[in-house]
């Protein structure tokens, strides 16, 4: 593994939820072809539990995990905003702190940096 050189855009890694394997892929597959991510995984079901409402809540979901850079974050969280039917989705970014120096190479390349 290799630390991201300074300077060079930055890796995330962004998921999100939902209810169904088909709107996970659906999600997945959008991103990817809009090229905002260079990479989307599902995975699932997964159980969630949470307070929504003032309510302690439970319920089958399926995860999304995207791979993209600093420079694509904020197309991509619109991209989610505007395809989830989620009132408020979970979308949360992670910065990849290492990586390998060939996989980070691919995944600016798939996604450039704006």
């Amino acid at each position: 593994m290799t630390d991201q050189k300074p300077g060079a855009p930055t890796a995330l890694t962004v998921t999100t939820t939902t209810d169904s394997r088909e709107k996970a892929e659906a999600l997945a597959r959008g991103a990817v072809e809009a090229r905002l991510a260079a990479c989307a995984q599902v995975t699932g079901p997964v159980t969630s539990v949470y307070h929504w409402k003032s309510a302690v809540e439970t319920a089958e979901e399926w995860q999304v995990l995207y791979k993209t850079t600093e420079g694509r974050y904020a197309a991509l969280e619109a991209h989610l905003l505007a395809a989830h039917d989620y009132e408020t989705p979970e979308i949360l970014a992670v910065p990849v702190v290492h990586g390998s120096a060939a996989y980070l190479e691919w995944l600016e390349t798939e996604v450039g940096t704006s």
